[in-house]
């Protein structure tokens, strides 16, 4: 089957096709036939080498965490899923491909409502964003959330998440974006010099909570509206997370991807923004997301 692949580290250059074994499914497991992959900031900095000093990789090296398919083989014990079941969900390392391998109990049926294009592109961010905001201590009705780069995938579900649950949000995004965040129901603000005080002119005392998916600047804003810094995340900064006591925030749980499949299926959170690329055009795709400013998702069309 193919895949991609890179044999060192750097620039989207490296990201090459190749021919790979196609996986079997054990005992408990399933094989999707991918028709969506998500592309995320995660892939670009894994493809950089952003995290070799903590991961020593193995190359040729193999990319990508989240997928939408159909399931073409069961393995021994699997009962809540059958072959040509329309499923998705997260791998960590192995989603740029035309087939995965992944445990049955991490699989979810796709819901009908959900195109392959936004199903491919929602499970690694869908989750980032609903553990971030359980991490965070939850948002409620007549709460205030911050989300910096609100336009983008994680911010796209997290805004969502927390108008369903009767908050108001305030979105940072460039101006090109605004109407895209007024679209999903939050109060759209400029990012760059003066962010907070056109926060504070919206949110005179503060905020209640504060989501970050783009790390620098945003960390002295979250903290100087934050007044309990158990409730700033980060979904990017480890480093300052450490350093100013607040929290890295994140995760998959399948029981969260279960529960934005139940969103879906109502109607009430979708991907309304969304790039797709052929496989074999996987650099362009990773050209975009590098260069930030992207509007929802970036998905790769596989099969």
């Amino acid at each position: 089957m193919r895949a991609v692949v890179i044999d060192g580290y750097g620039g989207p250059e490296v990201l090459r096709l190749a021919e790979v074994a196609e996986p079997v499914a054990g005992p408990g497991q399933v094989r999707v036939k991918v028709r969506t992959a998500g592309v995320n900031p995660v892939d670009v900095k894994q493809r950089t080498g952003f995290f070799a000093a903590v991961a020593q990789a193995r190359f040729p090296l193999r990319l990508g965490n989240e997928y939408a398919g159909t399931v073409d083989q069961v393995g021994a014990g699997v009962a809540d899923f059958a072959v040509g079941d329309a499923v998705f969900g997260s791998a960590t390392g192995q989603c740029y491909a035309e087939s995965v391998v992944v445990d049955a109990a991490d699989v979810v049926s796709k819901p009908e409502a959900l195109g392959w294009d936004a199903a491919g592109g929602l499970p690694a961010v869908g989750q980032t964003a609903y553990t971030a905001l359980e991490q965070i201590g939850g948002i409620g009705r007549g709460e205030t959330l911050l989300v910096h780069a609100a336009a983008g995938g994680v911010g796209t579900v997290a805004v969502q998440i927390a108008r369903l649950r009767g908050a108001t949000v305030i979105g940072t995004a460039s101006e090109a974006n605004h109407d895209y965040l007024r679209s999903l129901g939050a109060v759209p603000v400029a990012y760059g010099p003066g962010l907070l005080d056109r926060v504070r002119a919206l949110a005179p005392g503060g905020v209640d909570a504060a989501l970050d998916a783009v790390g620098g600047d945003a960390t002295a804003v979250s903290l100087a509206l934050v007044a309990d810094r158990r409730r700033v995340g980060t979904t990017i900064d480890a480093a300052a997370a450490q350093e100013h006591g607040f929290l890295r925030v994140g995760g998959r749980t399948t029981p969260g991807l279960r529960q934005l499949a139940e969103w879906c299926r109502a109607g009430d959170l979708v991907l309304p923004s969304i790039t797709g690329y052929p496989l074999d055009q996987v650099a362009a795709a990773h050209r975009q997301v590098e260069a930030g400013h992207t509007r929802g998702k970036v998905v790769l069309r596989v099969g």
